[in-house]
């Protein structure tokens, strides 16, 4: 799942975030929402655009991607992407802290939801056809704003998990890290990046899960020959982790 380098760029770039080549940065105000600004400018953009928000709360960002293969299959990159993410956040994460997903969005941090990620492409995308570009944003609490009792462990942010990370840090980390990710996936097959995510759900006794081709998962269990498939498309139509009033994770 490579992207192209070239760019069709014409907006601004953003100072601040060390990026390695062929990223770009936009940055949005405080008010912006990046996955919605990323996803509108996507084609005249070009892959590698990255639009982050400066909110002192919450790193929120979006890339654009090109993908090269049809849509029915480019939808996994929000597994490439999810696993890029708490890649970079294991980096950072005091020792033995646990990092692990809810199938298929969502990101938490010792058992408290800090967030997830949404994945975006064009409306008359055909499934058959590569689609002009792909958007994956990431939206991860990094700061705790109270109205949550700690105890009942919901919810977390990054600062009561012990890390010492900015948004801007995170998201260069995040960079570079898709950049390994999908290169994995580029030379080495889809595998990889399976494998790497589903390490990170939780794991069920006498419970094995794969991804489909086109991004399913498929939950197989010992006790019945039948095998489960979920959905990714639909899913990805309400991300499970967000909240709306807030544009921000759930508490």
């Amino acid at each position: 799942m490579p992207f192209d380098s070239r760019s069709r760029m014409h907006t601004p770039f953003a100072p601040g975030l060390d990026l390695p080549p062929p990223f770009r940065a936009v940055a949005l105000r405080e008010v912006g929402d990046a996955f919605a600004h990323a996803t509108r400018i996507a084609a005249d953009a070009g892959a590698g655009t990255l639009v982050h928000v400066g909110r002192f709360d919450l790193a929120e960002f979006a890339v654009v991607l090109e993908p090269e293969e049809p849509l029915r299959t480019a939808r996994r990159t929000l597994y490439a992407g999810l696993t890029a993410l708490a890649d970079a956040l294991a980096v950072h994460a005091p020792p033995e802290t646990p990092i692990s997903f809810d199938w298929p969005d969502a990101v938490r941090i010792g058992g408290g939801l800090v967030g997830g990620a949404r994945l975006a492409w064009p409306a008359r995308a055909e499934e058959d056809v590569p689609p002009l570009w792909l958007v994956f944003g990431a939206v991860i609490r990094t700061i705790a704003m109270g109205g949550q009792d700690s105890g009942l462990r919901l919810s977390a942010a990054l600062d009561e998990e012990g890390f010492d990370l900015g948004s801007d840090r995170l998201i260069a980390a995040f960079a570079r890290h898709l950049m390994v990710t999908l290169d994995a996936w580029q030379q080495d097959g889809f595998g990889e990046v399976a494998r790497g995510y589903l390490s990170r759900v939780a794991p069920e006794k006498g419970v094995h899960r794969d991804i489909d081709d086109n991004g399913d998962l498929l939950v197989r269990r010992v006790d019945k020959k039948v095998v489960e498939r979920r959905p990714l498309a639909p899913a990805l139509a309400t991300p499970s982790w967000l909240d709306p009033a807030t544009a921000g994770p759930l508490l």
